[in-house]
């Protein structure tokens, strides 16, 4: 009858032998050559919305992207802000020995929620130093109205 029970040296083995392969498989990730973009995965840029009692403020960090990529419309309450990204890199060693290319090719593309209470007329949007600020006024009426109470 077999029960399971193995030799303790081949448990010290194959312990060591794992270990050696994830070794191993570190040193081949740390110096593999492959691409690392922005846009490998599915990539949407990081957005901060904040709401005030006059208007609605989003930023959207897009690095490395240039001012003419990006599109910021609105269309039935839903702005949508889109880019694309087209970078090309040499890099040569000093000794000649080597070159390496990357190029960085993608798109984005982000959709937000918009309230009924805004002035879509009235949107801004300014590109500074790899961030998208939007600031979307609100109307009026969705502004908050202070009620005096009166005391008989």
């Amino acid at each position: 009858m077999k029960w399971g029970l193995s030799k303790r040296e081949n448990k010290q083995n194959q312990g060591i032998d794992s270990f050696r392969r994830e070794i191993q498989n570190l040193f081949d990730d740390f110096f593999t050559v492959g691409p690392s973009s922005l846009f490998d995965a599915a990539w949407a840029p990081s957005i901060d919305i904040e709401e005030s009692d006059t208007a609605i403020h989003i930023k959207a960090e897009v690095p490395g992207i240039e001012e003419k990529n990006l599109s910021v419309s609105i269309e039935n309450n839903m702005l949508i802000i889109s880019g694309e990204k087209n970078e090309e890199r040499k890099e040569e060693g000093t000794d000649k020995r080597y070159v390496v290319s990357e190029r960085r090719f993608g798109s984005f593309h982000r959709s937000i929620q918009l309230p009924e209470n805004i002035k879509s007329d009235k949107i801004s949007a300014k590109f500074k130093n790899g961030v998208l600020a939007i600031d979307i006024p609100k109307d009026e009426t969705a502004q908050p109205k202070k009620i005096t109470i009166d005391v008989h």
